[in-house]
């Protein structure tokens, strides 16, 4: 942890003494998925997910589709953070959420929404969390219309063919306010 991240309240934090209530903080309250450093990272708002123990190992898995800028940034390193907001966070969760970082110089897109980078164990969150998850890929897979076994949710959520990357990551490291 640095000097900075003490300085903002963050204090290292072991995910098996949280407590809070996964389904509204995704489903409701949201969460942005960051990945990329200091020299170039992006972030996405997310409201699906799920968090548990899978191998052994605190897991958070995570779902972005193949369109999504932020895709190509979790691909290409082994680390992204999961970052829960309180308060009123929402015009700025909406903006990142509606808003591709390729529209953007570097780094801009967050800078827009508001949001100050926080460069922490190799990737990127931001000041402004309460809650921030460092995961580490483990596993992923591409979603397809074969592998579903109700039909109407293809129908429901890819019409347009654009499937999610479902990312399976292990939470190495947690902080909180």
């Amino acid at each position: 942890m640095t000097e900075r991240m003490e300085k903002l309240g963050f204090q290292p934090v072991n995910v098996k003494e949280l407590d809070f209530n996964v389904f509204g903080t995704i489903g409701d309250r949201w969460m942005l998925i960051t990945a990329g450093d200091e020299s170039s990272s992006n972030t996405m708002t997310a409201s699906w997910g799920q968090m548990g123990i899978l191998w052994n190992k605190p897991v958070a898995t995570c779902y972005i589709r193949r369109s999504r800028y932020t895709k190509e940034f979790v691909d290409a390193g082994e680390l992204f953070t999961l970052s829960v907001y309180g308060g009123d966070m929402t015009k700025s969760l909406s903006f990142c959420g509606s808003k591709s970082g390729r529209d953007f110089e570097k780094n801009g897109k967050a800078q827009a929404a508001g949001l100050t980078p926080l460069y922490l164990d190799g990737t990127t969150a931001y000041e402004e969390a309460e809650l921030i998850f460092v995961c580490r890929k483990l596993y992923q897979y591409d979603m397809n219309a074969e592998s579903f076994l109700d039909k109407s949710i293809v129908d429901a959520q890819y019409s347009d063919n654009n499937w999610h990357t479902a990312y399976i990551a292990e939470i190495v490291a947690a902080y909180k306010k």
